[in-house]
């Protein structure tokens, strides 16, 4: 049974993955606006949601 649940998490894991990397590039294209606009409030909102992504990444990756 653990190997089913972890066969289905995997499957889960490959889709999340490219919506995941599709989510990074908005957020780093919000980010570019901030910056350019200098908008520290949306700079730091960007940089954390960037964060929680990345952390993300690296559970599906791991």
């Amino acid at each position: 049974m653990k190997q089913v649940i972890e066969a289905y998490k995997r499957k889960d894991a490959e889709k999340r993955i490219p919506v995941l990397r599709l989510e990074i590039d908005y957020e780093l294209a919000t980010l570019h606006d901030a910056i350019v606009a200098s908008d520290m409030e949306a700079m730091g909102a960007s940089k954390e949601r960037l964060e929680k992504y990345r952390q993300e990444m690296v559970r599906l990756e791991a």
